[in-house]
């Protein structure tokens, strides 16, 4: 039955959700290992250049109320997280900037908390793009207006990352009580109809169910520009609601990431660092992933606490990993 899936797979035949969920339900190891070959070598037949992204926190002053049960970004919300506010300088985001491009990482997200209405991102990208030749990814969520859409266009800002999380709207609810999973969705909507890429990702291990992830990618397919899933599974912050809740498995998330790629065989799949712990990325890049998120130089001149986990991936680590597979990191 599975050794059915994956050729079909493999010659780039549409799979039922039924047959998705027979991937994600998978536990022999031989199959698991077939799972991910089949994943690795649509890939790799496409590109085999791995994409790599830093990034640039421009706040964590996050108005949002009641908080996200999860989040350890946030002004006060861990002790393991940034738990100080902060709001970055033109010069701090600068430098930032110019260290990230020193370094030959050819992208950088530029994040943040709620409450600017897409302020703070404007600024950012306009200093980045100003001064760099670095791609330039926006990433703070919900918190953006058709205006300021329409400024980060003219910026000529590359993607857009509005995350979902989760379609299953009682989880959503449940883990994010200050905003709701339509006014997500109508950001996305935004930013596909301005003609931006955008990146919409899950988070994994929210207590959806696998019928949910695969009801989840498939909704994706509704917006007209989208280039790149982001796959995090759930970690833990220590001090928030949430912090008992157990880790999403790693094992599990790599077979969503296999089967994201069998789904969408020319999307660029982020995996962040932090979220599968930095030792772990040659897995995600042996599940199909090319796109490996905060990913910090040695030069890099402020503090960085990742998101989803206070570790990251290391620069010359995560390239050197990069090149043992046989794999490219993309340079600038």
């Amino acid at each position: 039955m599975i050794d059915d899936i994956l050729e079909k797979a493999s010659k780039n035949k549409k799979l039922t959700d039924e047959e998705f969920l027979e991937l994600l339900n998978i536990e022999n190891e031989n199959d698991l290992q077939k799972l991910f070959e089949t994943a690795v070598n649509i890939r790799d037949n496409i590109s085999k250049v791995i994409k790599l992204t830093s990034t640039i926190h421009i706040t964590n002053k996050c108005q949002i109320q009641p908080r996200c049960k999860y989040c350890g970004f946030a002004e006060e919300t861990s002790s393991k997280g940034y738990y100080n506010a902060f709001y970055k300088s033109d010069e701090e985001i600068f430098n930032a900037a110019k260290s990230i491009e020193e370094a030959g990482i050819p992208r950088v997200s530029c994040s943040g908390g709620y409450g600017y209405k897409g302020k703070q991102a404007v600024n950012a990208t306009r200093i980045v793009k100003e001064n760099t030749d670095l791609e330039v990814l926006v990433n703070v969520g919900g918190d953006l207006t058709e205006k300021s859409i329409n400024q980060l266009y003219d910026l000529n800002c590359d993607t857009i990352c509005c995350n979902l999380e989760t379609i299953n709207e009682d989880v959503y609810n449940e883990a994010k009580p200050g905003e709701t999973l339509q006014q997500r969705i109508d950001v996305c909507q935004m930013i596909s109809d301005t003609g931006i890429e955008l990146s919409s990702g899950l988070l994994l291990g929210l207590g959806e169910s696998a019928e949910d992830r695969i009801e989840h990618l498939r909704f994706l397919n509704n917006f007209d520009t989208l280039g790149e899933i982001p796959i995090m599974g759930f970690n833990p912050y220590e001090d928030t609601p949430m912090a008992n809740h157990p880790p999403f498995p790693l094992k599990e998330q790599l077979k969503f990431i296999a089967v994201t790629r069998i789904m969408y065989p020319h999307i660029r799949i982020t995996v962040p660092t932090p979220t599968v712990g930095p030792r772990n990325v040659k897995y995600t890049l042996n599940a199909g992933a090319n796109n490996l998120a905060t990913v910090i130089a040695d030069n890099y001149p402020l503090e960085v606490k990742g998101v989803g986990s206070p570790t990251y991936g290391n620069y010359a680590d995560v390239t050197d990993v990069i090149k043992q597979l046989g794999l490219e990191p993309q340079k600038i």
